[in-house]
């Protein structure tokens, strides 16, 4: 219970961090993506400029809103004290989830590195979503640990921006090779990473359920 407690504490940390630097950035210090668009190449598309603002902004806002959503409802002692907020939470969740996805949806033909990147975005949302409805299904079958544990999977998601940008920084700045190209290979290793490390928080969590007192 307490191992229990004590990945919860770090998660919430992660999480939060994450969501402030994700709106002090992106709302405050640089509402123009200046920085992220200089790096946007092989688009055929025209860029909207406006519009892509607009977009990105919706985007980021229910980002946020679903990482802390779903935050709120891995911890035990809001599910215990009211399971109306955290069925109704769970709901705000997977709207904004969707909402992610549609917005992500509509970014996607603009992704850095062009089709091939574009490709690994949509591939992401369709996963993302895919996984997301299932955690709804098992809930309305009742199924509890099936819920959790899909629940689990979909949550990872949320921090597919954080993990892409790290790997990028990771080979582009790490080994020397072409922001493009590290960009491209951080949405494929993302995907990888996002739906392998979710299955070890799975098998660990199981092993502290089972382990006797």
């Amino acid at each position: 219970m307490k191992k229990r407690g004590t990945l919860y504490g770090w998660l919430a940390c992660v999480s939060i961090f994450f969501i402030v630097y994700a709106l002090v950035k992106n709302y405050w210090i640089d509402p123009e993506a200046s920085s992220f668009l200089s790096h946007k190449t092989g688009s055929k598309r025209e860029l909207h400029l406006p519009i892509w603002l607009n977009v990105m902004y919706v985007h980021v806002a229910f980002a946020c809103l679903a990482m802390e959503s779903g935050l709120l409802n891995f911890s035990n002692r809001i599910f215990e004290k009211s399971r109306r907020f955290h069925r109704i939470n769970g709901y705000v969740y997977i709207v904004s989830v969707a909402l992610v996805v549609l917005t992500s949806g509509y970014m996607a033909p603009y992704a850095t590195g062009g089709k091939i990147g574009s490709i690994g975005f949509n591939a992401l949302n369709i996963i993302w979503l895919f996984i997301t409805i299932t955690a709804l299904i098992q809930i309305k079958q009742k199924r509890m640990v099936q819920h959790r544990n899909w629940m689990i999977r979909s949550y990872a998601f949320c921090f597919t921006n954080m993990l892409i940008h790290l790997i990028t920084s990771l080979f582009h700045l790490g080994f020397g090779l072409a922001y493009v190209t590290s960009y491209t290979v951080s949405i494929y290793g993302s995907i990888a990473l996002l739906l392998v490390i979710p299955e070890f928080i799975i098998r660990m969590n199981f092993k502290s359920r089972t382990a006797p007192e």
